[in-house]
C-alpha cells in the first residue's frame, strides 16, 4: 500500500490544475483575490503581526493545524503571525460566530462546505484533504461487526437498518438523510463516541483521513474500524473565515496555492494521511457512493472531480 501514499503526493500535484479556476469563485463576501498576487501595503511596509483563532476541532488536528501553518509560511509579506486555540465550540457555534465576524471567539474553521456555509461565510475554494473527507469508513464496537457483514450496496445499508451517528450540524447528516439512512445526531462530537459505546447507532462515520487522529484522541481499545465498506460522497472540506475578512481569505488561498505549485502540498497529503489511507485497504474495499445535494454548482463540480480522481487511484491499486 505504500503506492497509495505516493498516490496523494500525486494528488496534491494535480490539485493546481483542478482548482486553478478558484480565483473566480464567488461567496458572500465577494470572490477572493486571484492566485500569486499579494495585496500591497501601504509603504511596501507589511502589517504588525496577527493572531488568528484558530476552532478547536482544527487546532488539535495536527493536519489542519500543519496546513494552516504551511499557508501562513507561504506568505510572508502579511507578515508574522500566531495560531491561538479557540474556545471548545460546537461546529455550529463556530460557524455561527464566524458568520458574525466575532474575532474574539474564531477567526479560521475547517468544515465542510455546503452552498449555504459558502453564501454566509467567506471560503478558500480549495480541498484540504484533496478530497479525503468525502469517503468515510464505520467506527463501530466489536459486537456490531455481523451487522456489517455481506453489505454490498446502499440497497444492503438501508435493508439492515444501520444506524450512523454525525453532529448535529454537520452536512454528512442531512446527505445521509438524502440518502434514507437512518442518522443519531448530538451538537457534541466527544458526545458521540459515548453514544456509540452504548449502542444509540451502530456506526459513527468518520473521514478516512481523520480517523487515525480520532481513534488516537479517544484511546480506547474496543473501538473498531469496520473492514469492509466505505461510504463516499462530494464533499470538498474548505477553510472559511468571516465575510469581511478577506484578508486572510487571501493569505490563505494564496499560501495553499503556492504550496500547491511547489509540491510542498503533495508532501503535506503523504506525510499526515498517506499511512492512515494505507492502513485502512482502501482498494479492498466496497465504496457505496451516495449523492450529496447541499453543494453549490462550483463546489459540486471540484467535490466530484476529486472524489472521481480517488476512487481511479484505488482502482489502480486493486489491479
Amino acid at each position: 500500500m505504500a503506492t497509495l501514499g505516493l498516490s496523494l503526493t500525486l494528488l496534491g500535484a494535480l490539485l493546481w490544475s483542478s482548482f486553478a479556476h478558484a480565483n473566480s469563485f464567488q461567496s458572500a463576501g465577494e470572490a477572493v483575490v486571484a492566485p500569486e498576487k499579494s495585496l500591497t501595503f501601504a509603504n511596501s511596509v507589511p502589517p504588525p503581526a496577527q493572531d488568528y483563532v484558530l476552532w478547536y476541532r482544527n487546532y488539535d488536528s495536527p493536519a489542519i493545524y500543519a496546513l494552516v501553518e504551511l499557508a501562513l509560511e507561504k506568505t510572508p509579506e502579511y507578515g508574522d503571525y500566531r495560531l491561538l486555540r479557540s474556545d471548545e465550540l460546537s461546529q455550529g457555534r463556530a460557524l455561527r460566530e464566524l458568520g458574525r465576524g466575532n474575532h474574539r471567539l474564531v477567526d479560521i474553521a475547517n468544515v465542510a462546505t455546503t452552498a449555504e456555509r459558502e453564501q454566509l461565510l467567506t471560503p478558500v475554494p480549495i480541498p484540504v484533504d484533496g478530497g479525503l473527507l468525502g469517503f468515510r469508513v464505520c467506527v463501530i464496537m466489536p459486537e456490531s461487526l455481523p451487522l456489517f457483514h455481506e453489505i454490498h450496496s446502499l440497497a444492503d445499508l438501508r435493508e439492515r437498518g444501520v444506524r450512523i451517528g454525525q453532529g448535529d450540524h454537520w452536512p454528512d447528516t442531512s446527505i445521509l438523510k438524502e440518502n434514507d439512512i437512518p442518522v443519531i445526531t448530538h451538537s457534541r462530537y466527544e458526545i458521540l463516541f459515548g453514544m456509540l459505546r452504548k449502542h444509540r447507532f451502530d456506526c459513527f462515520a468518520r473521514g478516512v483521513s481523520e480517523v487515525a487522529n480520532d481513534l488516537k484522541l479517544e484511546n480506547d481499545p474496543e473501538l473498531t474500524i469496520e473492514p469492509g465498506l466505505v461510504l463516499a460522497y462530494p464533499m470538498p472540506s474548505y477553510l472559511f473565515v468571516a465575510p469581511d475578512d478577506q484578508v486572510t481569505a487571501h493569505r490563505l488561498q494564496l499560501g495553499l496555492e503556492r504550496a500547491i505549485r511547489d509540491g510542498s502540498f503533495g508532501v503535506f497529503l503523504e506525510q499526515y494521511y498517506g499511512a492512515a489511507v494505507a492502513n485502512l485497504n482502501l482498494d479492498k474495499r466496497k465504496i457505496i457512493v451516495l449523492e450529496n445535494p447541499l453543494l453549490s454548482e462550483e463546489s459540486d463540480n471540484i467535490g466530484r472531480q476529486t472524489l472521481n480522481n480517488l476512487r481511479w487511484r484505488i482502482q489502480l491499486l486493486s489491479r
